[in-house]
């Protein structure tokens, strides 16, 4: 069975505020997406990080978000 798709997409504005890991920005149709992840050292760092230890102070700390508007 063959299918004939004709797609039209006209964009005005988009406003992207953030693309971060694991992001996937889509306009249209695809027939696959395929992922791709790169690792850079942007802040030129030669040692690896500390191991996060089990002392009393919480090392996570969590941001209030505003609501979704």
């Amino acid at each position: 069975m063959n299918m004939i798709i004709h797609q039209t997409i006209m964009i005005q504005q988009l406003k992207v505020n953030s693309v971060a890991n694991s992001s996937v920005l889509q306009i249209g149709t695809a027939g696959s997406i395929r992922s791709l992840s790169n690792l850079y050292n942007t802040g030129g760092f030669v040692e690896p990080t500390p191991e996060l230890g089990s002392s009393a102070v919480n090392p996570v700390s969590l941001v209030r978000l505003p609501p979704p508007t």
